[in-house]
């Protein structure tokens, strides 16, 4: 049965997800009466059995996401959530050292901005994951790491700063941008995890 993937279309790396999510449904060979869809609008997100909140500018995101209404509507949602880098920090329940940032309060973990130091900081790596016998190629940038998972929160995947993968029921959060690399593993455990 076809699903249908909702990338939140509010700034960011957003055309790099929604190819990601087409070649990971192709791969797993469920494309056929499935979707992958620009989401501009809170009326959009409840028809979607996936949303992927995009890595950019995590102030600039939760600005536009008030003041297009999708708080409730994400708050709402009962399908899974994918959420990279700025996603990962809106998706969390806590961000360190910002109490002016209100969070999605989703994944129960509270993150750290801007973890591996500036734009200039940024890198690739090999990451061990769980799971998993071969590394993911993860790229970071300007990335958040995890500083505490709830007891309902699996590990993925972590470096010596910090937590960098999570899932939570069908929630995945990362600190690195999966959608930039030709690995889809971690596309493809999201959507083996959505029901459709």
């Amino acid at each position: 049965m076809g699903v249908r993937i909702g990338v939140l279309d509010l700034q960011g790396d957003v055309s790099e997800h929604l190819l990601a999510f087409r070649e990971a449904l192709a791969l797993a060979g469920r494309d056929r009466g499935s979707s992958v869809v620009p989401i501009r609008s809170a009326d959009e997100i409840a028809g979607c059995d996936g949303l992927a909140i995009p890595g950019g500018e995590s102030t600039t995101i939760a600005r536009m996401v008030d003041r297009k209404g999708m708080r409730d509507p994400i708050l709402e949602f009962s399908g899974g959530i994918f959420a990279t880098c700025a996603g990962l920090i809106l998706l969390s329940a806590a961000v360190e050292d910002d109490r002016r940032f209100l969070p999605l309060g989703i994944l129960d973990a509270t993150v750290c901005r801007n973890a591996f130091g500036r734009q200039r900081e940024s890198f690739e790596q090999d990451l061990p994951l769980e799971g998993e016998t071969e590394p993911f190629h993860a790229v970071f940038i300007r990335a958040p790491v995890i500083t505490r998972a709830g007891t309902g929160v699996r590990i993925l995947a972590r470096l010596p700063q910090g937590i960098v993968a999570v899932a939570q029921g069908s929630h995945m959060g990362l600190a690195f941008h999966p959608e930039l690399s030709r690995d889809r593993r971690l596309h493809l455990r999201f959507l083996k995890g959505l029901q459709g």
